[in-house]
């Protein structure tokens, strides 16, 4: 399995749902590539405004409040750039509207890989059900990458009233799939992965962190490797888009 970015990809961009999601997602391996010199931006669909059990919570004071902490999980990463399109938490649809949206994103930014959700992942295991965000979001990405925003007659106003040419992603990376393809080799970079997570404190209280870390790291933690060298990696299901 290939673990290294594409020489030729040095844009990348991540499409996901809510304001934490790159991160558990994919995290180590933006900052792996980041690293490794690409240009990394996020697009978020929603500001998250419906993730807090807090009864003093209003629904504008927390997307305020996830935005801030993307932005700042961001940076940990290395990440060049985060774009809020804020759709409705927990309302998402992989509409015509939301494609549109996404495709002006990628002829704007002209990024050879995409990465995003897993769409037809509906459970993992038998004690996590798959947020309908997730799906959706991962639905809309791929419909937005092919073939929307490479043929030119879609969504014609991009070209007309904003000059944006159209784009072929070189390569889509589906992260936690259901039928992986591809890891990432990322030990050099979990702790980088764990740190940005922290930022999202609204979505953690600070007892439960630890437990966080542990669950992250025996996730990514390669059945493969020997104890005494132990191995951490991402899985993705990658396509190559001819």
């Amino acid at each position: 399995m290939n673990d290294t970015l594409p020489p030729q990809a040095r844009k990348v961009m991540g499409i996901f749902a809510h304001p934490d999601d790159a991160e558990f997602f994919a995290g180590a391996t933006f900052a792996r590539w980041a690293a490794e010199g690409a240009d990394v931006r996020f697009v978020i669909a929603t500001s998250g405004d419906k993730g807090s059990d807090d009864p003093q919570m209003t629904s504008a004071r927390l997307a305020e409040l996830r935005e801030a902490e993307a932005q700042e999980a961001a940076k940990r990463l290395g990440v060049k750039g985060v774009i809020f399109l804020r759709y409705p938490d927990g309302e998402l649809f992989p509409t015509l509207e939301l494609r549109r949206d996404l495709v002006r994103q990628i002829r704007l930014h002209q990024p050879e890989i995409v990465v995003t959700s897993d769409p037809t992942a509906y459970w993992y295991g038998t004690g996590y059900v798959n947020h309908p965000d997730h799906r959706a979001i991962g639905d809309a990405t791929l419909a937005a990458v092919f073939p929307a925003a490479r043929d030119r007659l879609n969504f014609l106003e991009h070209e007309t009233l904003e000059g944006l040419s159209v784009h072929k992603t070189k390569q889509l990376y589906i992260a936690i799939p259901t039928q992986p393809t591809t890891t990432i080799d990322v030990t050099a970079y979990l702790d980088t992965k764990l740190h940005a997570l922290q930022a999202h404190a609204s979505q953690f209280k600070p007892e439960s962190l630890e437990q966080v870390a542990e669950w992250v790291r025996k996730d990514a933690l390669d059945p493969e490797s020997p104890k005494e060298t132990q191995r951490y990696i991402e899985k993705f299901r990658v396509m190559t888009l001819d």
